[in-house]
């Protein structure tokens, strides 16, 4: 077995996460009431009971999924004696989940993490006034295939491919105008599926240029050390160690292109044939699916998933 563990992007959340984890195990409401102080606030409160919309935030939501992320690893390393320096080959996360993917690998502390994406969230907001950006899904489309669409649109303003996803979805990014034209342009042109996405700004595209911004001055004011295992980069999709160069690829993150499909087919290329997804949801899982078939991939969340983590674990270590 030779397992990468990945970490879930915004889209993921849900009111409800990581309570039951917190309900189960010590460990679990440690990592929570660490990011409610490093906040200053009770996000766990937000997690637990909503509403919804508030969770939804940008700047809730993204330091609220690395806190399950990272309650699930810290439980399955007191509960099935987890050791990604020595059961993990990569960590990865989708957008957001870097972050969590780098606490996981002890690149950054959760504080760290917790501060950072809420300052992340905050900014990708502001960078672009409500209602002037959007984001798009096309379903049944090769990458080339979404970026011709996406140039075809970009008459109408920016418009570029922002998430490959793998399985034949690819989300673009832009102005609003653009972003209506390219789901035009696609349904012209027989694409399975063209939709508008109920997000609240342009996520990895050029608008963000002000957040990234924002990002690299709150980077280079906190630590950032070598990961326990390397990091598969979502604006790379290879793997990197460097502390310098982890700062530099979260900072072109925030308005480039989200290579994830690319990123779990050199992973499965690399000889990874297990991957575990940790943390909020299973968006990744049934993605890593469609990409790497050959693979195994799972979703740990729960108290249920974890105890069977631990079963298979302790098995796979005799």
């Amino acid at each position: 077995m030779t397992a990468a563990f990945v970490f879930p992007g915004q889209g993921s959340q849900a009111v409800g996460m990581g309570k039951a984890l917190a309900g189960a195990f010590a460990p679990a409401r440690r990592v929570f009431d660490e990011v409610d102080a490093a906040l200053g606030d009770k996000l766990s409160e937000i997690m637990w009971n909503g509403p919804a919309e508030t969770l939804t935030l940008t700047e809730n939501a993204q330091p609220a999924l690395m806190a399950v992320s990272l309650a699930t690893i810290r439980v399955l390393e007191g509960e099935a004696g987890l050791d990604l320096k020595r059961d993990a080959v990569f960590v990865a996360g989708h957008s957001l989940g870097e972050y969590s993917a780098l606490a996981a690998a002890q690149s950054l502390t959760i504080a760290d993490a917790a501060r950072l994406l809420r300052i992340r969230g905050r900014a990708m907001q502001k960078a672009v006034p409500v209602g002037a950006g959007a984001m798009a899904a096309l379903v049944g489309v090769k990458f080339g295939e979404a970026e011709a669409v996406a140039a075809a649109a970009a008459s109408a303003g920016v418009c570029t491919a922002a998430n490959d996803n793998g399985g034949g979805q690819v989300v673009l990014s832009g102005e609003k105008s653009a972003v209506e034209r390219a789901v035009e342009i696609a349904k012209a042109q027989g694409v399975k599926r063209a939709m508008m996405l109920p997000v609240s700004a342009p996520f990895h595209c050029s608008l963000m240029q002000p957040a990234a911004e924002t990002m690299a001055k709150a980077l280079a004011e906190v630590s950032v050390k070598p990961p326990l295992v390397p990091l598969v980069a979502n604006v790379l999709a290879q793997p990197i160690s460097d502390p310098d160069e982890i700062v530099q690829c979260l900072v072109k993150q925030v308005t480039g292109t989200v290579r994830w499909r690319e990123s779990v087919l050199f992973m499965a290329q690399a000889g990874v044939n297990v991957f575990y997804e940790v943390g909020a949801g299973k968006v990744l899982t049934g993605l890593i699916k469609r990409i790497a078939e050959s693979a195994e991939a799972s979703a740990i969340g729960t108290p249920d998933d974890i105890a069977k983590f631990t079963a298979a674990f302790a098995t796979a270590h005799r």
